[in-house]
């Protein structure tokens, strides 16, 4: 699976995934559809006693009894099927039910809305080149059936639909077979495209707790090996100290202190935070503080100055910022965003921390060229990903932070700064940043 976004767009729209469904399903469905025709034929013909080529209808559902049972038998229940292959599947299903139609009725017999399950389903798990031919498949089914086709079961002999009401049939069902694709592909390809970004969010965010924990574990790591090392430096020194200052065991002493310092200096380096980076144990923080240690990495760059301002609103000057928890899913959102911003800034990106008593905003704007005008409605869907001026960016990152931040309770809004430049607020209720401060780390 391709990892750019674009690539990612491609494949929601075209979505060919190989082994998206398990030949049982299929099989299951078939099932069904054949007790339901054998229960129609059975009744039509034995119960109403309407006359029809009743030894042929079985016959054709004899032959998908028996496709089904070689299915069962042949491949184990867990197979699963390529694009062609499930098309093919589909398409049988669709020539059998062809058959059925055209030996009771045509498109005048009830059932020949039936002719719409298989390119819905195609239009649910397929590809849209897939889907398509399933559907001219079907429209070349019905046209057939339309014209050529064995009278309908009826109590009147010689009973037949006026053409003009077989003609509208054939107009509705083909029609049908057009919009009802086209609506379940949209819905089924926005859905494979949603879910295949929350994978992609669920992913950043185990990568970042996975970091996290790693920076922990160094830490404790550290401070647990310290001990044992300072012993054995000094057990080492008055060793080298007992010993000749010549021979060979010295020099081994004195490499073994040597050694041992290296170690202690590593586990320092390993202990040791930048400056002004708050100690990663604290797991809740003040807002500007927390804001520091997510933009310190990218205030490297040249060219580009991150600063972090606070506005407490009116009547809460001096007062002390909100506290956030340390969490992964805000370290991860609030982090992509200063990103993107850095980015696209020209000269200057601004971190805005403003709280009132009710809830806590944090602004991201940047010197840059502003969110396209076309594309403002919709950021913070997944695969938008054009920026003025620009041709990447801005696509699933967005939208990982966006929901990331809202598993948190916030609310993202974009938006463009008159001065020029992009603008992302994320506003917290008091209440919820309360509730968060309060609970277990």
């Amino acid at each position: 699976m391709a990892t750019a976004a674009d690539s990612r767009n491609d494949a929601a729209s075209s979505p060919a995934v190989r082994g998206r469904v398990r030949l049982q399903t299929l099989v299951f469905i078939r099932w069904v559809a054949l007790a339901g025709q054998t229960a129609a034929i059975l009744f039509v013909h034995l119960g109403l006693g309407y006359p029809m080529p009743f030894v042929l209808a079985l016959a054709a559902v004899a032959a998908s009894v028996a496709l089904n049972i070689f299915l069962t038998l042949r491949y184990p229940p867990t197979t699963r099927l390529s694009d062609a292959q499930a098309a093919l599947y589909l398409a049988y299903d669709t020539v059998q039910l062809a058959v059925l139609l055209f030996l009771t009725g045509g498109v005048q017999n009830p059932f020949a809305i039936l002719v719409l399950v298989p390119v819905t389903i195609s239009a649910s798990i397929l590809s849209l080149r897939a889907t398509v031919s399933l559907v001219v498949l079907a429209i070349a089914a019905l046209s057939l059936i339309a014209n050529y086709h064995l009278p309908l079961p009826w109590d009147v002999p010689g009973f037949a639909l006026p053409p003009l009401y077989v003609s509208g049939m054939w107009i509705a069902l083909a029609l049908g077979a057009v919009f009802v694709t086209i609506y379940a592909w949209r819905v089924a390809a926005e859905s494979r495209r949603m879910s295949d970004a929350l994978a992609e969010t669920q992913m950043a965010l185990a990568r970042e707790q996975r970091l996290s924990a790693l920076g922990t574990l160094a830490a404790a790591a550290a401070h647990e090996l310290g001990t044992p090392l300072g012993t054995i430096t000094v057990v080492a020194k008055e060793l080298s100290r007992e010993l000749p200052a010549t021979g060979h065991i010295a020099d081994d002493v004195r490499l073994l202190i040597a050694e041992t310092q290296r170690c202690r200096d590593i586990l320092a380096q390993l202990s040791r935070r930048p400056e002004g980076e708050p100690d990663p144990h604290l797991h809740r923080l003040p807002a500007p503080a927390l804001l520091d240690t997510i933009a310190a990495p990218h205030r490297r760059r040249d060219g580009v100055v991150v600063v972090v301002e606070t506005a407490p609103g009116r009547g809460l000057d001096g007062t002390m910022p909100p506290v956030l928890p340390h969490a992964p899913e805000i370290a991860h959102g609030l982090g992509n965003l200063v990103e993107n911003a850095v980015d696209f800034a020209r000269s200057r990106v601004t971190i805005t921390v403003a709280w009132t008593m009710a809830e806590l905003t944090i602004a991201v704007a940047d010197d840059g060229p502003g969110f396209a005008q076309n594309i403002l409605g919709v950021l913070g869907e997944p695969y938008i990903s054009s920026r003025a001026q620009s041709g990447d960016g801005m696509g699933l990152g967005v939208f990982i932070a966006k929901t990331l931040l809202e598993r948190t309770g916030a609310q993202v809004s974009f938006a463009n700064r008159p001065e020029g430049g992009a603008q992302v607020a994320v506003t917290w209720p008091r209440s919820a940043l309360d509730e968060a401060a309060l609970s277990p780390a």
